[in-house]
């Protein structure tokens, strides 16, 4: 017997991804997660229709889930928001003063990673991620 229709469309479709967030100085604030197919958009996600977002109290922080996520290619940023303010704060209006952290630990030259450089791909199974948080002050 079939099952009914309102059951086929809450079934989930995609996978999880799961990030292990290393390196977090402390408990205080979030971390905000964004994951985007979407290399316009990245690292800072706003308005990405191909993106997921989570944000989990730092202390709470070590493992962070996106689920239901389609197939794809994608890249992760990660921002310990220590003050919990909604964004990335800056000394002189450059250098970061919270942590942050990208997919493939894709190097920081001067500015954010290349999506590229950031680049991961999701398929139809779990994908595990481990994401280094670095500060620069």
């Amino acid at each position: 017997m079939a099952a009914p229709a309102a059951q086929l469309s809450a079934r989930p479709s995609g996978t999880q991804v799961v990030i292990e967030v290393t390196n977090l100085r402390s408990a205080d604030g979030v971390v905000r997660a964004c994951m985007t197919r979407d290399s316009a958009r990245f690292p800072r996600c706003q308005d990405a229709a191909q993106g997921y977002r989570t944000v989990v109290a730092a202390g709470h922080a070590t493992t962070l889930r996106f689920n239901n996520v389609q197939p794809g290619t994608y890249a992760i940023a990660l921002l310990h928001d220590e003050n919990d303010n909604g964004k990335a704060d800056r000394v002189l209006g450059m250098m970061p003063r919270e942590g942050f952290g990208f997919s493939n630990d894709a190097p920081v030259n001067m500015g954010p990673p290349s999506f590229g450089d950031a680049a991961v791909r999701v398929g139809s199974g779990a994908m595990h991620q481990t994401i280094r948080m670095r500060y620069m002050l």
